[in-house]
């Protein structure tokens, strides 16, 4: 038998965890068809890729990713393919590209506006729709999908505060039914960013007895990762305690300097001692000491209720102003030197654009407060941070356990996204591997590629990726250890990797040594 492809004489490392061996990997079509350790002299191949000295992996999987919102923008996915990322699982922190309810997508295009342009005509409604331009278009990684629960209440309740009437709640339970039958993995939650804030734990339990009766998962960016991230992990295993759903804790972290290196600690042990009980509750990780999110998340979030124009004549109302300068600069103490502007739109913001909102405080002869709500209002609201709060001791705490796994919160971009954004939308992956793997022994190898692989394809519920064995899809990386290094930086983000020698996709060479080569192999993956 001849084979279409033989990567001969790699260190294999299969996703389960599992010791390294040396071997060789046959792929015929999108399938692996042939894993031989020590190798064979007998296997034939139309194109055979020499791997001595270098592992192969399966391809990453990216259990925390935003790609949804920016596919139909980005369909060779650069920032994905150019870091070893072969799928992803897209919707989360409650954004998610569907449902979008048809008369209400201005409210959309403002919930959204940390991805999706202003003049964003979002040409559909439900998943179908969204799936079917995907199709149209091809993209370069595989695609699952998560449903947003803010998309749910903006779609029933557009940005009013409170509890959802009994007429709004079936609206949300009936939309989240029809997006799982329709394939979604599940529900994701923002519960700092409005409307998804203002739902009380009830609503999310309601609708996660919903996602319990058809096996999804719930993943959550938690109400508070700063001085109540122990609060915020409680409410979320409650939820896990009376709905039994799976879930998902996104990016856990601790943002406040005075929390540090006590509070991830406590929220571990809470973690770990739910699961001893019985509950399915895990969570993931990126490996930077700097989060980043739209700039207006530096307003008080009472603000936003009515939506972006309320919130516009709010901060342009003195009176109403002054009051949300003073909350905010008192929310604010000691860490307006660390939130950095990395986009902004608009000709006035240019120069402010990798400065931080202390520094633009300066140069513009403003409070902080001031500075940061005129930068949102100039751009109209089409602006982000990269906000410096959390510490390397923590970051490799959190690393260390056995039931978190590694997610970028990044989503595809070119190489030549304007600004400066976080680096994670393009070095997450490699930089486990350099910096926590081989420069500072964290963990092995081994785990570093069972937490970006085989633990994440496993918890999305994905039985066909994510390890390397006969009759898995062939999502592949052949990388070369001493030389992987995570190039992008803070100042200078968009760049491809280094040592990442391919990049396979369903059997389909889509990157190689850095250099994406245009292919669009990726797949819609739906829940079964």
């Amino acid at each position: 038998m001849e084979y279409d492809i033989l990567i001969k004489n790699a260190s294999i490392i299969d996703g389960t965890g599992a010791p390294a061996f040396a071997g060789d990997t046959a792929v015929s079509g999108d399938l692996i068809t042939a894993v031989v350790p020590g190798g064979s002299r007998e296997l034939r191949a139309g194109r055979i890729i020499d791997g001595t000295g270098l592992y192969l992996a399966p391809g990453f999987v990216d259990i925390h990713t935003h790609s949804d919102l920016t596919a139909l923008r980005v369909p060779t996915a650069d920032s994905r393919i150019l870091q070893g990322i072969t799928t992803e699982l897209c919707g989360n922190c409650g954004m998610s590209a569907f449902p979008i309810c048809g008369d209400r997508k201005d409210d959309f295009r403002y919930y959204l506006s940390e991805y999706v342009d202003k003049n964003d005509p979002l040409p559909y409604s439900d998943m179908n729709g969204f799936v079917s331009l995907l199709d149209e278009e091809k993209h370069s990684t595989n695609m699952a999908f998560l449903t947003g629960h803010g998309n749910l209440r903006l779609s029933a309740m557009s940005f009013r505060r409170g509890k959802p009437e009994q007429e709004e709640m079936s609206v949300m339970k009936r939309l989240l039914e029809e997006t799982l039958q329709d394939g979604s993995f599940g529900m994701s939650s923002g519960l700092i960013y409005p409307p998804g804030s203002y739902a009380r734990s009830e609503e999310l339990e309601e609708l996660c007895t919903v996602l319990r009766s058809y096996g999804g998962i719930y993943t959550t960016h938690m109400r508070n990762e700063g001085l109540q991230l122990t609060d915020s992990v409680r409410e979320v295993i409650r939820l896990a305690e009376k709905t039994g759903v799976k879930v998902e804790i996104s990016h856990l972290k601790e943002i406040r300097q005075e929390c540090w290196h006590t509070a991830v600690r406590e929220a571990v042990k809470l973690i770990a001692d739910a699961r001893d009980r019985g509950l399915d509750i895990t969570f993931d990780q990126y490996p930077y000491t700097a989060s980043a999110s739209g700039l207006e998340t530096n307003i008080p979030e009472h603000a936003f209720e009515g939506g972006k124009e309320k919130l516009r004549e709010r901060l342009l109302n003195p009176r109403e102003r002054a009051a949300l300068r003073d909350e905010a600069n008192e929310s604010h103490i000691g860490r307006w030197d660390k939130i950095f502007v990395s986009r902004a739109e608009g000709a006035s913001n240019k120069d402010f654009v990798g400065h931080s909102i202390a520094e633009i405080a300066a140069m513009t002869g403003k409070d902080p407060a001031d500075a940061c709500f005129d930068i949102v209002l100039s751009s109209d609201f089409q602006a982000n941070e990269v906000n410096f709060g959390m510490c390397e001791e923590d970051i490799e705490y959190i690393l260390s356990q056995d039931f978190g796994m590694t997610g970028s919160d990044g989503e595809a971009e070119p190489l030549d996204f304007p600004g400066v954004p976080h680096p994670r939308i393009y070095g997450t992956f490699p930089r486990i591997i350099s910096r926590y793997v081989r420069e500072r022994g964290v963990i092995s190898l081994e785990q570093a590629v069972r937490k970006m692989t085989g633990a994440p394809a496993e918890r999305i519920g994905l039985t066909d990726r994510g390890k390397i064995s006969e009759g898995m899809h062939a999502d592949l990386v052949l990388f070369d250890y001493d030389k992987i290094e995570d190039t992008p930086d803070y100042f200078n983000p968009g760049q491809p990797c280094e040592g990442i020698r391919a990049v396979f996709v369903n059997g389909v060479l889509s990157a190689s040594d850095g250099v994406h080569t245009g292919a669009r192999a990726g797949r819609i993956i739906r829940r079964r």
